[in-house]
């Protein structure tokens, strides 16, 4: 336990994730390469399933409740850091950063809450198909949305009340590059026990149960593709969850070593926060784009009848 009589700290000071000049010169061109895929491709499935009645499916309303969970994460993380990349003062105020901590928990907590709603949308379709339209209406449809932002909400305010109630009055440099409610922990002037406790159970929460969900979901899922006599359809329903799946390892996997592992290398945790703060928001889109025929036939539509003369059907 540490005490001592310092004034509570009003600031924090960013180590980011480099010191070296260029480095943080390569690091913003990657970071805001990232940045624009991932406002552009969310932007683009959001608009795509908004203005083509083929992508009205629960499917697709799930999905773009994720890209706006995505894209706001992102929105949360990023642009403060590429200006940081390009300061020497890499200073943040203790009311942006326990903004930043809210605001990151609520959209990356509702995105774990999505990912395990839509395998159980994808275990109805594919283990239950004849049942799927009377199962998944419109109505249980919208309280699953609704239930997994009410989580994320509930999840997050609980841990960033129990990260925000400690006294901070040592050092203020924080080895990460954007305020992390575990990264935070390591700077409270007293035992922090209680709160550590509470993030692992949140974690339980919004982490390990979906993930057990989604593991159930999968089993059940590859069980009945198997049991396939149409190869054809096996490639079908394994391409369609595979994107799902890869999303799902990329994004939990590197959260539950974070916040589920407090005492793993503060190296490897600032990596692994770039794979679920930047790399997963950018890389939903894109697998969900390239690997499904359903986005890209209605990107052709819109496309062909936007910009006819650009797609080889001008008169």
């Amino acid at each position: 336990m540490r005490q001592t009589n310092q004034t509570q700290v009003t600031e924090f000071f960013l180590l980011g994730l480099s010191d070296d000049p260029h480095t943080q010169q390569l690091l913003f061109i990657l970071f805001l390469g990232v940045y624009l895929v991932t406002v552009l491709g969310n932007l683009l499935l959001m608009s795509l399933v908004q203005v083509d009645s083929l992508l009205h499916t629960p499917m697709y309303f799930f999905l773009c409740n994720l890209s706006l969970a995505d894209l706001c994460s992102s929105t949360i993380v990023v642009p403060q850091a590429l200006v940081h990349l390009l300061s020497r003062k890499k200073v943040i105020s203790f009311t942006r950063c326990a903004a930043q901590i809210l605001l990151f928990l609520i959209f990356g907590a509702t995105q774990c809450a999505f990912l395990a709603v839509m395998s159980y949308d994808r275990y109805v379709a594919i283990c239950n198909p004849l049942h799927y339209p009377s199962i998944m209406t419109w109505r249980l449809c919208v309280q699953l949305a609704v239930g997994s932002w009410t989580s994320g909400i509930l999840v997050s305010v609980v841990e960033t009340t129990f990260t925000l109630r400690l006294p901070y009055r040592g050092s203020n440099s924080i080895a990460h590059f954007f305020c992390e409610a575990p990264a935070l922990l390591i700077l409270a002037s007293t035992d922090t026990r209680t709160s550590e406790m509470v993030i692992f159970l949140m974690g339980i929460m919004i982490l390990l149960i979906p993930v057990a969900l989604i593991l159930v979901s999968y089993c059940c899922i590859i069980v009945t593709v198997v049991r396939m006599k149409s190869a054809a359809g096996q490639l079908k329903a394994f391409s369609t969850c595979g994107s799902h799946l890869m999303v799902v390892i990329l994004f939990y996997g590197s959260a539950i070593v974070t916040y589920m592992i407090p005492k793993s290398s503060k190296e490897l945790e600032k990596l692994l926060s770039v794979f679920y703060a930047m790399v997963t928001p950018m890389l939903n889109p894109l697998i969900y784009s390239l690997r499904n025929k359903d986005v890209k036939g209605v990107l052709r539509r819109v496309a062909t009848r936007n910009f006819p003369c650009k797609v080889g059907v001008c008169h």
